[in-house]
């Protein structure tokens, strides 16, 4: 069965670019984004790779790190990386899985038998510090993936966890949100003193204070 939402991610051992990875040890008490590429020396995944190493400070701003992973070998990997960093005028700063033996591929249904049936789809997983499954997203193999949309939701959640809020249609850090439903307006006056914008009873925008 696929992963869906809530479940944990699974935990698994596997080599890396920066050695030998244990997924739950290593992500630690920080949010992951592991996201699959469908093959090595292939130029979608070289420029996604060489986005993800730009954004590194935005990941880390965020407590959260990147993890990468195709079914090529490990040395493949580590001949990629020269190319990584020509083309993309940023090295890989981050692991790259050498998913080889299909092991953590399988566990995340990564390949799609319908779309290839030995190479990974561009699969995006977010994964918060309990280790839950907060988003999953698939593209095809030539559709490059929008990291600042995977931010944005990174920002979304973290920001819906500490809040009673929902984020509308196209929000960035601070936008408007939305009082969550199941917070009555008595409630929200104490959680909102500034006050909101009653469209409907079941849509308060609020402006949140910093």
């Amino acid at each position: 069965m696929a992963l869906q939402l809530g479940d944990i991610a699974p935990d698994f051992t596997q080599d890396s670019t920066d050695g030998t990875i244990n997924f739950h040890e290593w992500a630690g008490d920080n949010w992951v984004i592991l996201f699959s590429h469908p093959k090595d020396f292939t130029p979608v995944c070289t420029t996604e790779l060489g986005e993800v190493s730009r954004l590194k400070p935005e990941f880390e701003k965020r407590n959260a790190k990147a993890i990468g992973l195709s079914v090529d070998p490990l040395d493949d990997h580590k001949a990629w990386e020269g190319d990584i960093k020509e083309t993309q005028g940023h090295g890989l700063n981050f692991p790259l899985l050498a998913d080889a033996d299909r092991k953590v591929s399988s566990l995340y249904g990564m390949i799609h038998p319908n779309a290839n049936d030995t190479l990974t789809v561009r699969s995006v997983f977010i994964i918060d510090p309990s280790k839950k499954v907060r988003l999953t997203l698939t593209y095809p193999a030539s559709t490059g993936r929008n990291f600042a949309e995977i931010l944005r939701v990174l920002d979304s959640l973290q920001l819906t966890d500490s809040q009673k809020v929902a984020t509308p249609v196209n929000w960035t850090e601070g936008d408007d949100c939305i009082i969550v439903p199941s917070v009555d307006n008595e409630t929200a006056k104490g959680l909102f003193p500034q006050g909101w914008d009653e469209k409907k009873p079941y849509l308060r925008m609020v402006k949140l204070q910093k």
